[in-house]
């Protein structure tokens, strides 16, 4: 039994990232994962993704453009304040600019950088770069 569908997601696009594939099949899909293979597919570090099957639980096929390095998800969550990004930029990412934080937020799950423009905090989920 899988107990977090976007840690299984995320490894399982790390996994095939690292084998050279141009393609892997994540299986199963929730809002939340879908939230998150759109904002890596709009920071540039995946391709387009396509539901297989679109039901409750279904299969999503990520197509791979060799543009992730490392990702994961952060447990347990930390929650963060409007100000105090640094410090989790600092424990997560390589460099300053360089990736992504995902952040759930009372206005949805974002990158850090939107949350930053917005002045929110929230709880960060998962990481890129």
């Amino acid at each position: 039994m899988l107990n977090d569908p976007l840690a299984n997601a995320l490894s399982h696009i790390m996994n095939n990232e690292k084998a050279g594939k141009s393609s892997c099949i994540v299986s199963p899909c929730s809002k939340v994962v879908k939230k998150v293979l759109d904002l890596l597919n709009a920071e540039g570090y995946i391709g387009k993704y396509e539901e297989v099957t679109p039901a409750k639980g279904g299969v999503i096929k990520v197509n791979l453009i060799g543009g992730i390095n490392n990702c994961g998800v952060v447990k347990p969550l930390f929650s963060v304040k409007k100000d105090s990004y640094e410090k989790f930029e600092k424990r997560f990412l390589l460099a300053e600019d360089f990736g992504i934080m995902i952040v759930s937020t009372n206005q949805g799950i974002m990158t850090h950088e939107e949350a930053k423009k917005k002045g929110l905090g929230g709880k960060i989920i998962a990481f890129c770069y």
